[in-house]
């Protein structure tokens, strides 16, 4: 979709009087009322979407970016225009940040329809705010460019280096086997997160803003600069220098995201040890632009892709190091081989352009090459049975080698509620190689899939020595989590799904090589057990009806494997398939 026949500056979406003439005139009248002269808003005009909040410190260095970002907007002889959108914080969300990340993305997106801009600098960070704004930018199709908050720094606890999340989770699970007291836990709690700024590991925000760089829409460097250091402010500065170039040359989001530059983008998740988030976050800006995300092939792609990259979840350092280590050129440089390095960038210049006119490597040990990876394959295979006929997803390089072929009991929760009231119960018929299942954490089930899916080993297990079990479910985890988990099965439970269907005791079977996940019942069974929840459901009592968003939610969320998105926001126009059976 071309915008070439559009009106610039503040001639663009004049609002509906009836009269042009006088729907300019009283725009430049209340704009005047600013301080801002004839000169000033002749220019071109880029709006910079502002998601600082005081509910979302990963975005607390927000003031300082837009004013760099203002700085390059007006460096390059345009006016900068900030406004407020949505800000969602995974920690202060409820019941998740997922449930809110589609009405941030209409949001954002009617917001760049609604006001006068000719590019947009979309300032996110946090886990669902870069996935919202790209969406957004997908389906606006107005010139955009990504700029991320930038990760933390991390911390110390008693001369141990420490970072959220993974080290959070790390610490809480050794709290709950009580290898360290409320005192340490206390203790610990103030050093886990010392700046502002989005996890300091390779959790989905980390993730989202590599990626972000592979598809394009962040220039090359751009993503991996901590919060609070002068590196993230030039970034910001150049992203709105660039922002006017996209203005001027009305370079817009389609030419960018294509289905080569999602293959891009898909190969970098798997090299980085990426979070599985990124794989329903993609499928949704993929189908804002009408593209489609074949998970068959993305499993391909991971068993010829090796993890490269020595990061927390997956490896032991952090996102500073990645940054001081080279960050996503380097990435590239190794996997440059199976890149399409023709795809344009938010640049104007192509990948292959972009990554010849990166700095030159160095000797380091973070990034590796892929004659010495992190890990053998792909950071997540994806996975089917007669569990999961739609497929589910596990982060292999995260996961316990010994769980990953794997048998066991079911010891089945029914939902959230479920797993909180007998988790930690004593009389808990568990053992350690059980397999743990909770339900109704899909999108519908929850709803909004929440990061449940890292199910807290029982306590009594914990005390024991017990570090890790095979747990599935139909929601996600976080990035920062590590452990052998199996997520987003489809359908959904709340669907209909078979993972509905399960009791505890039955026997589940997990195989990640053969990429199998299967119950051992038979057809006849299922249909059974199928036919008598469907007589249980029908004797319920209905449910009060949902009203506002949470009705539009539950009326339009499509399944993890189509992106969590609304059946309604997919783009019309088919324009590919990622990655390529022949790629």
């Amino acid at each position: 979709m071309s915008t070439d026949d559009q009106p610039r500056g503040l001639r663009r979406g004049l609002t509906q009087y009836g009269d042009a003439g006088f729907s300019l005139f009283l725009r430049k009248a209340f704009i005047k009322g600013a301080g801002l002269s004839d000169d000033a808003l002749s220019r071109p005009i880029v709006g910079i979407a502002n998601t600082g909040s005081g509910f979302n410190p990963c975005h607390g260095n927000a003031p300082q970016l837009i004013e760099a970002v203002r700085r390059g907007v007006m460096l390059a002889g345009a006016l900068p225009v900030e406004f407020p959108t949505i800000s969602l914080h995974e920690s202060f969300a409820h019941p998740t940040s997922m449930y809110l990340r589609n009405l941030m993305a209409l949001e954002t997106e009617e917001m760049i329809r609604a006001q006068p801009m000719d590019a947009v600098v979309l300032l996110g960070g946090c886990d669902k705010t870069v996935p919202a704004q790209l969406m957004a930018a997908a389906s606006a199709n107005l010139p955009a460019i990504q700029l991320v908050s930038g990760s933390m720094l991390t911390g110390s606890h008693r001369a141990v280096r420490v970072g959220a999340c993974t080290d959070c989770r790390r610490f809480w699970a050794r709290y709950r086997a009580d290898e360290i007291d409320a005192a340490e836990i206390d203790e610990v709690n103030d050093h886990l997160v010392p700046s502002v700024g989005t996890c300091s590991v390779m959790g989905t925000a980390s993730t989202m803003a590599c990626v972000s760089e592979a598809l394009g829409m962040i220039p090359l460097g751009g993503g991996s600069a901590p919060a609070v250091t002068a590196d993230r402010m030039r970034v910001a500065e150049d992203t709105g220098r660039l922002a006017v170039q996209l203005a001027r040359t009305r370079l817009t989001p389609d030419r960018i995201l294509t289905a080569p530059a999602f293959e891009n983008a898909l190969r970098v998740l798997l090299a980085i040890g990426g979070s599985t988030n990124a794989i329903v976050h993609l499928t949704a800006i993929a189908g804002r632009a009408g593209i489609t995300i074949d998970l068959e092939q993305f499993d391909r792609m991971s068993r010829e892709t090796p993890v490269l990259v020595d990061l927390k979840p997956s490896g032991d350092h952090y996102m500073e190091d990645f940054h001081a280590a080279g960050g996503m050129a380097e990435v590239l440089r190794a996997l440059r081989p199976l890149l399409h390095l023709d795809c344009l960038t938010v640049t104007g210049r192509t990948l292959g352009e972009a990554l010849e006119a990166a700095p030159a490597p160095f000797p380091q040990t973070v990034i590796r090459s892929a004659a010495a990876p992190v890990y053998g394959q792909g950071g997540i295979a994806f996975l089917r049975g007669n569990l999961a006929p739609g497929g589910a997803i596990i982060k292999q390089s995260a996961a316990s080698p010994a769980l990953m072929e794997h048998e066991g009991r079911a010891v089945v929760f029914e939902n959230v509620e479920d797993l909180a009231a007998r988790i930690d119960d004593e009389a808990l018929d568990v053992h350690p190689d059980d397999i743990l299942v909770l339900k109704n954490i899909g999108p519908l089930g929850a709803p909004g899939m929440p990061e449940a899916g890292l199910l807290p080993i029982p306590r009594k297990l914990a005390r024991q020595g017990v570090k890790d079990m095979v747990r599935i479910s139909d929601g996600r985890m976080s990035g920062t989590a590590a452990g052998t988990i199996v997520l987003h099965v489809t359908p959904e439970a709340a669907l209909g799904g078979p993972l509905g269907l399960l009791r505890s005791g039955d026997r589940i079977r997990l195989s990640v090589s053969q990429r199998s996940l299967s119950v051992d019942l038979d057809d006849a069974e299922l249909a059974r057990r199928a036919a008598q929840r469907e007589a249980d459901a029908r004797a319920q009592p209905p449910a009060p009806a949902p009203r506002g968003y949470r009705a539009l939610f539950l009326k339009s969320i499509t399944q993890a494997d189509q992106g969590c998105d609304f059946d309604f926001m997919r783009g019309t126009e088919h324009r590919g398939v990622a990655p390529r059976a022949d790629g």
